[in-house]
């Protein structure tokens, strides 16, 4: 007896109930004193439920105009990414389709509701889902060394899967790669690079890096040059110097134009003497050449004393 008198009684927990009916009235009041406005916005245009063996075509709308009404305050608070537009994929086909879009499929926040959608309606274009393997073509950035030129490139994997559209997959030609840098190269030039597709629509299926391999071969042409003398350049005040022998001879190696047109008096051999008091030395000849790859320097170095002057 005692016990059902403690779970009917109505005034059992009193000032419980008291505070919810407080809370719930000052919510009341809060909400209604709120003044009822309208605003437009652009949401982001989420895509759900895409079946599987089809591909989306061309550009789809990544965003939609809504026009929500709620109290002034509610809609105050709205943020990015609280109304999002939802549309229900699970049904679409290859083709072109239309699918409507209603404010029952916008996501909002409780207190916001949606009053219209435009456009009213999403066009998309599908396409059945297709892959094959596409050849990567590798390419290089720079000159290398003077006298050399690249030669053959490759790439390792030579090809990878690419998916997509099947319009846009039998379309694809080639993979492209990330160039290699071979400024200044005098030697076969190999690196790991990135891979990517020109088509948006493509995507690679699994593969997304390959080691492409530069070739850096001598000119094809060579031409040489005898009996060019040797310069001594920055001698110190009051010095005398002699090479022996005082000239060599030089080969150049490069492409048949810049052979053709080159003078013997642009290729300069030389030796720097800066810092060299009197004494006898082995100095190694250099050249100046900045076109052409000097392959070749006989006498590679010579004898130069150094006196005092009279």
């Amino acid at each position: 007896m005692t016990l059902a008198k403690r779970v009917f009684w109505p005034f059992g927990h009193l000032g419980l109930k008291l505070l919810s009916f407080g809370l719930a009235l000052l919510l009341w009041m809060v909400v209604s004193g709120e003044e009822t406005v309208e605003r437009g916005l652009r949401v982001p245009l989420e895509l759900q439920q895409m079946p599987g063996g089809i591909e989306l075509l061309g550009d789809v709308p990544t965003t939609v105009d809504v026009r929500v009404r709620g109290g002034s305050g509610t809609l105050s608070r709205v943020g990015p990414g609280d109304v999002v537009a939802v549309l229900d994929l699970r049904s679409a086909r290859a083709g072109r389709r239309l699918f409507p879009l209603t404010p029952e499929q916008v996501r909002v926040p409780f207190g916001v509701e949606v009053v219209q959608v435009m456009p009213s309606a999403v066009a998309i274009a599908f396409e059945t889902s297709a892959w094959r393997e596409v050849p990567i073509a590798p390419a290089y950035d720079g000159r290398p060394a003077p006298g050399f030129i690249v030669g053959a490139m490759s790439a390792d994997p030579k090809a990878v899967d690419v998916i997509g559209p099947d319009s846009a997959v039998r379309r694809a030609i080639e993979v492209l790669a990330e160039p290699v840098p071979v400024s200044g190269a005098t030697t076969t030039v190999r690196q790991p690079v990135t891979l990517g597709l020109l088509d948006p629509s493509l995507r690679l299926k699994s593969t997304r890096s390959a080691t492409v391999t530069v070739q850096i071969v001598p000119a094809p042409l060579a031409r040489t040059l005898r009996n060019r003398p040797v310069h001594l350049e920055n001698l110190g005040d009051n010095l005398q110097a002699e090479a022996v022998p005082a000239a060599v001879e030089l080969t150049l190696r490069g492409n048949r134009d810049a052979l053709s047109y080159i003078s013997s008096d642009d290729i300069k051999a030389f030796i720097d003497l800066a810092g060299l008091g009197p004494g006898q030395y082995m100095l190694d000849v250099h050249v100046d050449s900045p076109e052409m790859g000097v392959t070749r320097i006989d006498p590679a170095s010579v004898q130069v004393r150094i006196a005092r002057g009279k």
